[in-house]
């Protein structure tokens, strides 16, 4: 009984202390709630990443269940392929188009960060991606494509702790086998075949450009269209593989 009666008054002190101090027991609750979700992430399968390809990602899952709710099946057209296997202008030309510094950086690239953010409070909207190749990999596997805070604060964690357990070539080879570029078709060798006809060792220039063109709407554009923001995005990714000797 003493145990018990020790319990209750512990709860009634903790009440009051809560009703005495309700911003600072609202702060408390929020920070452990995010610290709860910070330490479920899954580390341990980020770990594994280092010698096994996921089987399947968040985003492949998300869209799935998005393709379910519409009353239509959802196919999936993947093949993986190891880095090497890939053409090098194809490796060369995501690169240049949505993380220069990716070989130099830890995982953020805090200069387009912060002409990120510059450039989205003078637009009033987010005008400017800013997300380097690890934090755009660790979205795709892990988590969804909401835009909530929390989410951001999970990627940032798990880009981190990615850029330390996995070496800069893994990080590249699971990002181009992983990465959605069209409705069904996620990883390199399934867009260079579907696009293409052709496996992703033997893209040309030119065709490894349009495909890293389309990787920020890859539902909106195909690379093998006619599209203007296509045929304009890729001359620009050209431009800049020369300038680096690409």
């Amino acid at each position: 009984m003493a145990a018990r009666d020790r319990l209750q008054e512990f709860g009634r002190a903790l009440l009051r202390w809560v009703r005495a101090h309700k911003i600072a027991s609202i702060v408390l609750l929020i920070f452990f709630w995010i610290l709860i979700e910070i330490i479920t992430l899954p580390f341990g399968s980020v770990a594994r990443l280092k010698k096994t390809n996921p089987p399947e990602t968040a985003l492949m899952k998300e869209r799935a269940e998005q393709e379910k709710e519409r009353g239509r099946t959802f196919k999936i057209r993947q093949r993986w392929v190891p880095l090497g296997s890939i053409s090098k202008d194809l490796v060369n030309a995501v690169i240049v188009a949505e993380d220069g510094t990716f070989w130099s950086h830890e995982g953020f690239d805090w200069y387009e960060f912060r002409e990120s953010v510059e450039r989205d409070i003078k637009e009033g909207r987010a005008a400017r991606g800013a997300s380097t190749i690890t934090q755009q990999l660790v979205k795709n596997l892990f988590l969804s494509t909401s835009k909530n805070p929390l989410r951001k604060l999970k990627e940032w964690v798990l880009t981190w702790y990615t850029e330390r357990v996995l070496s800069k070539s893994r990080i590249l080879e699971l990002y181009l086998n992983v990465i959605e570029w069209g409705s069904g078709v996620f990883g390199i060798e399934a867009a260079s075949e579907y696009y293409f006809a052709k496996p992703a060792s033997a893209l040309s220039r030119d065709e490894a450009a349009r495909l890293a063109a389309i990787i920020p709407s890859p539902r909106r554009f195909r690379p093998d269209g006619d599209s203007r923001y296509v045929a304009r995005r890729s001359n620009r990714i050209l431009e800049r593989m020369a300038a680096r000797g690409y």
